[in-house]
């Protein structure tokens, strides 16, 4: 909630900022249209760019799920055991070694203008935030913790499996929830690159339909959006992190 109402307060500043540039300048509309020629345009289209976030917002929402439930699958299994570690771990890098913008293309050609390659592209970006910030958070658990864990739980494949779900997870989830945090805040960036890569349906889309046909003030429109699109889902991404770890006290 507080990270909702202190980004609406930068975009109310923002509008505000943007309207004294746009008359100050005197722009014409198409280089800069004023904050009530792009409200106009909004309201106008709304169905049309209604119509168009909620794709991308099912963009957003799969390939947070797909690219968190994959990346905490990883640094469990980089936890588990110390090969798994030495395989996964170039695997990890290299995910990030390879810009998006150039694997967008090629995921277009081989699952076609469809929502696939939105969800495996965001899946692909969101996944190494979670994987680094969990296995980081699985590795440092306190050690007096830990030793206290295993003396206490015994020896064993259940001994160890007990360890992990109610002590080292426990433990490791305030850092599972900044790579999600993180995450989030890339998710809409990550459809968009999709978008942009082939579409017929979404913001990334409209903008550069918008574009191509000079309806700047719709291209804004459809702009401010994806911000409050964004905010909103970082916002609950970051409100569902603080109920996974209600024993942590927030200090901001």
């Amino acid at each position: 909630m507080r990270l909702a109402l202190s980004s609406l307060a930068v975009l109310a500043v923002l509008i505000a900022a943007w309207w004294a540039l746009a008359a100050g300048l005197g722009l014409p509309a198409y280089i800069l249209p004023a904050p009530d020629a792009v409200a106009a345009a909004w309201w106008e289209r709304r169905d049309f760019i209604l119509h168009n976030a909620g794709v991308t917002a099912l963009e957003m929402l799969l390939g947070f799920c797909a690219g968190a439930v994959l990346g905490v699958l990883c640094a469990l299994t980089m936890a588990a055991a110390a090969p798994a570690r030495l395989v996964l771990r170039p695997v990890l890098i290299a995910s990030q070694a390879i810009p998006v913008f150039a694997l967008a293309p090629l995921f277009v050609v081989w699952m076609g203008y469809g929502m696939a390659p939105k969800i495996a592209i965001a899946a692909i970006v969101i996944f190494f935030p979670v994987a680094a910030a969990f296995a980081d958070g699985l590795r440092r658990t306190p050690p007096a913790l830990a030793e206290a864990a295993r003396l206490m739980a015994g020896s064993g494949f259940g001994a160890r499996l007990r360890t992990l779900r109610f002590v080292v997870l426990p433990a490791a989830l305030p850092a599972l929830g900044t790579g999600l945090r993180v995450g989030a805040g890339v998710a809409a960036i990550a459809a968009v690159i999709g978008e942009w890569a082939g579409a017929s349906e979404g913001l990334g889309y409209l903008m550069l339909w918008a574009n191509a046909r000079t309806q700047i003030p719709l291209m804004f429109a459809a702009l401010v959006t994806l911000f409050v699109l964004a905010i909103a889902f970082a916002a609950l991404v970051d409100f569902l992190t603080r109920r996974m770890t209600p024993w942590i006290s927030e200090t901001d």
